[in-house]
C-alpha cells in the first residue's frame, strides 16, 4: 500500500514539476537564447522529445470517451474546461505498440499549427490550430537542447517514417529522438487516415 502510495506521489510531483517548466518556458524563463526548450518523455522503452513551445499542459489519463470507427490509434476525446478535445495514441500514431495506460501514463496536451505539415493554403486560409492530446508511457523532464547538439534525422535504420523525425539531439551521452509533431499531427493526414480507415 505505501509503495503504491509512493508511486503515484511521484508521479504527482514529476507532473507538478513539468507542468511548472511549461509555464517558465511560457513566460519567458532564463534559457540561454540559443537554445529551446524540450519536453522529454517516453513511448514504450525509448525516451522522444518534442518542443516545449507546442505543449499547453500535461494531465493525468482522465475518462475517455469512445468514438465509432476510428482508427486504433484514436483512443477517445476528453471534455478539457468545455472543449472537446480528440486524443491520439502518439506511440500508434507513429506504428509502434501501442500505449498500456498505467500509473504513470499521461495525456500531454499540445496545438499544432495549421499547415505545418507543409500545406501553406492551410496556413494562409486563417485556420485555427488544432488542439490534440496524446498519449504518452510517462514524461520524464523539460531540457534545454541547443541548435548544435541536433543532427538530421537518419535516412534508414529509424524505428518510426523518418518524415516524422525533426533531428536527433545528443543529450548527455545519449541521442534523444526530436518528433516533427506538425507532420506527425497534420490535420489532412489524420483525416485520410480516418477516411481510410472507415472505408476498410
Amino acid at each position: 500500500m505505501h509503495t503504491a502510495q509512493a508511486e503515484i506521489d511521484a508521479v504527482a510531483e514529476q507532473e507538478r514539476a513539468a507542468r511548472l517548466a511549461i509555464g517558465a518556458a511560457a513566460h519567458g524563463a532564463d534559457a540561454a537564447a540559443s537554445q529551446r526548450q524540450f519536453l522529454v518523455f517516453a513511448l514504450g522503452a525509448e525516451a522522444y522529445a518534442a518542443p516545449i513551445d507546442a505543449v499547453r499542459e500535461i494531465l493525468e489519463v482522465p475518462a475517455l470517451t469512445r468514438v465509432p470507427l476510428m482508427p486504433r490509434f484514436v483512443r477517445g476525446v476528453i471534455n478539457l474546461r468545455g472543449a472537446v478535445v480528440p486524443v491520439l495514441d502518439l506511440a500508434s500514431r507513429l506504428e509502434l505498440a501501442s500505449t498500456p495506460i498505467g500509473r504513470r501514463t499521461c495525456v500531454v496536451v499540445v496545438e499544432v499549427e495549421a499547415g505545418e505539415d507543409g500545406d501553406a493554403s492551410a496556413a494562409s486560409s486563417g485556420a485555427r490550430p488544432q488542439v490534440l492530446g496524446v498519449l504518452v508511457d510517462t514524461v520524464h523532464e523539460v531540457i534545454d537542447i541547443a541548435p548544435t547538439q541536433i543532427e538530421p534525422a537518419p535516412a534508414v535504420g529509424a524505428r518510426i517514417d523518418p518524415q516524422f523525425i525533426a533531428g536527433m539531439a545528443k543529450v548527455g551521452g545519449r541521442f534523444l529522438v526530436v518528433l516533427d509533431l506538425g507532420r506527425a499531427l497534420a490535420q489532412r493526414e489524420l483525416a485520410r487516415l480516418i477516411v481510410g480507415d472507415d472505408a476498410r
